[in-house]
This record gives structure tokens, C-alpha cells and sequence, in this order.
């Protein structure tokens, strides 16, 4: 039997298929599940209605199962509001046994629950991650809202394992600021990979 929260169903904001936009799987098709709640507070958020867990409707893990499996893509993809408020175990289970591959994307400010076969982590300076996520991220994904994000960048770098994969990524609404001072931190930090928003460009969800 469940926890509470997973036995009520989970709050959903939305769900849909599309490629990955952003990070190492970026352009692959994936069924997207974004969990609806959210305490880190991001300003630049661009999914505000998530944050608001009551807003959205419960729906069963089976109803989200049966949703991802009528798509041919085999990537699941749980992102919030943060995800990690609530137990992602059964979910994940579900999906494993429908022949999924689950990723995660997190702030890390929840402890980890679920069984993850890709964890991307984007730490955020309004609510910090909790201690030792890190070192369990496939991928460290930081949004550069301004120079002060590079050295928040190396602080959560220096805590994941060597084969977690590095990527900066632009701020949208400060793209075109950040950008090029992105590409000349990684040019002289090469162990860091550039993300693209590429949904925002080819205009899916």
C-alpha cells in the first residue's frame, strides 16, 4: 500500500509528450509528468501555476502509467514544481514495469525518493539542496541568472561524482545577456557543457 500522498493520487499540473529540451537527453521524446507544488520560490520561474499543489487535480499513478504507455517513447520524465515533495516511489515503480526509463529533474531541496535511472539536478540559491544529493546526480544543471551563478555553479560541481555530466544554461528571459558570458566561462572550463532551452525555439512544450 501506498503512502497517503500516492494512495490520494498526485497532484498534476500537466502531462504531455515532446522531446527534452534542455540538458544531456536534449531532442529525445519523452512523456513528461510535472507535479504540481513547489516551496523554492524561484523569481524567474516560468511554471508559477505549479507551485500550488491544491490547484491541480489528483490523478492516479495507474491513469499516468496508461497515459506514457499509449506514446511509442519510452523516456518518463518527472518534473514539478519539485517533484521531490512528494513519494515518487510507487510512480517510478509503475513505470520501470511499464518499460520506462524514469528521470527526475530537481531542485534537491526534498530528500530522493523513487528509483531513478537519470537524476538531474538544478540546485537553486532560494532554497539550497539538501546534503548529499549531489553526489548522486547523473547531471548538474545550473541556470545562470547572473555572475554570481558561476560560483554557486563550482560549489555544487565540486560536490557530484566524476561522472556526472556539467551544463550551464541561460536564464531565458536573460538570454541574451548571460549567453555570451556562458560560452566564455566554458571555453577557459571546458568541463562544462552548454544547455539550450531547445523547446522554447522549436516552440513544443
Amino acid at each position: 500500500m501506498g503512502t497517503p500522498d500516492t494512495a490520494a493520487g498526485l497532484p498534476v499540473m500537466e502531462s504531455f509528450y515532446t522531446l527534452q529540451g534542455e540538458g544531456f537527453h536534449q531532442g529525445k521524446a519523452a512523456f513528461f509528468i510535472r507535479l504540481a507544488g513547489c516551496d523554492v520560490g524561484c523569481v524567474w520561474c516560468d511554471v508559477r501555476d505549479s507551485w500550488d499543489a491544491g490547484k491541480h487535480p489528483r490523478r492516479s499513478v495507474d491513469e499516468l502509467v496508461a497515459e506514457a504507455a499509449s506514446q511509442p517513447g519510452r523516456i518518463a520524465v518527472v518534473t514539478g514544481g519539485e517533484p521531490l515533495m512528494h513519494d515518487c516511489s510507487a510512480l517510478t515503480e509503475a513505470l520501470k514495469s511499464a518499460g520506462f526509463a524514469t528521470h527526475i529533474e530537481t531542485s534537491g531541496a526534498w530528500p530522493l525518493t523513487g528509483r531513478w535511472d537519470w537524476i538531474c539536478l538544478s540546485p537553486k540559491k532560494f532554497k539550497a539542496p539538501l546534503p548529499g544529493i549531489a553526489a548522486l546526480a547523473s547531471e548538474l544543471k545550473i541556470v545562470i541568472f547572473n555572475t554570481s551563478d558561476f560560483a554557486w555553479a563550482e560549489q555544487w560541481a565540486a560536490l557530484t561524482g566524476p561522472d556526472c555530466r556539467l551544463f550551464l544554461q541561460p536564464e531565458w528571459g536573460r538570454s541574451q545577456v548571460v549567453t555570451p558570458l556562458i560560452i566564455d566561462y566554458i571555453k577557459t572550463r571546458p568541463k562544462w557543457e552548454f544547455s539550450l532551452q531547445l523547446h522554447k525555439y522549436i516552440h513544443v512544450p
